[in-house]
């Protein structure tokens, strides 16, 4: 049994430790109070920086249109315009090692809760988790839309469509949050998550009747199938995003999306057929909920849906067909850009054989490596 002396000796000793604790927090909040004055005054020379770039590009446009420049002239005044914008690239960089505003979006969801991220292992901890979920719920999605073509049952298809609700009100939610702590989706896959989410709640209210149950399968079955292109989409990406990040032409914090950007194109003619096939689906059900919408018992939703579906095909149709082209003509000349160093290399062999020079083995190898590398940052 442990004696009073023995637990006098341990309280004094926790004692001491807890003075320990003190000290070091006492660091911690000193350190805490440091830390926002320097992101403050950060703040304050970033925008001295950016008003003073604005003056300066101003006026070397003004100096450029009414001065008659030396070919000197026209270098320096090239010389500067190429600072600025690289002066532009370094002040964002700096940028997001900061707290940043939230959105509007987030502002009326969470309030002026700070959601920026500093830690940068933080941050992709927080991209991850947002991949893992969107796997995982895929997967349920799937399953459940399964369910729901084995059992009509009205308790299975609102929890179905609810899931769905949920599934893109969340995705809103964290996908403006990665926006904030510097992940590049923009555009039409943000609008993309917005527009489903408002799909989802319309179909939460549909009641019950004839024309749901005449569209009821057609959804279930379109559901099944974007869960499972869905998925391919992840796994293609995936390999894509991490190859690419490898060789320093992305950034940490790109995410994966339901649709196509320029940066994937290695297995594309595998994924591409499957994309169509999804965005013709949209097309077909917007079809079928407008030839619905004149039926005697149909209400307001089966319009309403025929509408937001078409939006989805003609967005991500035209998203996708306006990238495809682009990247065609760029691979077209890295491909003449890769055939040119190849044949420079070769140039180099024959020259060095001329002059009696013998290549080393780690000389061949560096020549492989450069070329390869080369291959995949720019074939990619």
């Amino acid at each position: 049994m442990t004696s009073l002396d023995q637990l006098t000796s341990d309280w004094e000793e926790l004692s001491n430790e807890y003075k320990d604790l003190e000290v070091v927090n006492t660091n911690y909040l000193e350190l805490l109070e440091g830390l926002y004055s320097l992101q403050q005054k950060c703040t304050k020379d970033i925008q001295h920086q950016r008003y003073r770039l604005s003056q300066i590009s101003s006026n070397l446009k003004t100096y450029q249109n009414k001065n008659i420049t030396t070919p000197d002239d026209r270098e320096v005044l090239a010389e500067l315009k190429k600072n600025v914008m690289k002066r532009k690239a370094q002040l964002y960089e700096i940028e997001q090692s900061l707290p940043q505003k939230n959105s509007l979006y987030l502002k009326i969801i969470l309030g002026n809760v700070n959601v920026s991220i500093l830690n940068r292992n933080d941050k992709v901890r927080y991209k991850d988790d947002y991949e893992k979920f969107k796997l995982i719920l895929n997967g349920i999605g799937l399953f459940m839309a399964i369910i729901n073509l084995l059992f009509n049952n009205r308790a299975l298809e609102l929890s179905f469509i609810f899931l769905l609700v949920w599934y893109y009100c969340t995705l809103t939610i964290r996908e403006s949050i990665l926006k904030v702590n510097g992940s590049r989706i923009k555009g039409w896959w943000r609008a993309h998550h917005f527009i489903s989410t408002v799909c989802a709640g319309v179909l939460l209210v549909w009641p019950q009747g004839e024309p749901w149950q005449l569209f009821r399968h057609k959804f279930m079955y379109f559901n099944a199938y974007i869960s499972f292109v869905q998925y391919l989409q992840f796994r293609y990406q995936k390999g894509v995003l991490y190859r690419l990040k490898a060789l320093g032409e992305r950034h940490n914090m790109d995410i994966t999306i339901e649709g196509f950007h320029s940066w994937m194109w290695r297995g594309l003619s595998f994924l591409l057929p499957f994309l169509f096939a999804g965005y013709v689906y949209q097309a077909y059900n917007s079809w079928t909920l407008y030839q619905l919408s004149f039926h005697k018992d149909a209400p307001w939703q089966v319009l309403a849906l025929s509408i937001l579906f078409f939006i989805l095909f003609v967005g991500n149709t035209t998203t996708t067909l306006l990238v495809v082209p682009q990247k065609i003509r760029e691979r077209m000349k890295e491909r003449y850009r890769l055939m040119s160093l190849s044949w420079s290399m070769k140039a180099r062999r024959k020259i060095r054989g001329d002059k009696g020079l013998s290549r080393t083995s780690s000389d061949a190898k560096e020549e492989r490596k450069e070329f390869t590398t080369e291959a995949e940052k720019k074939s990619s």
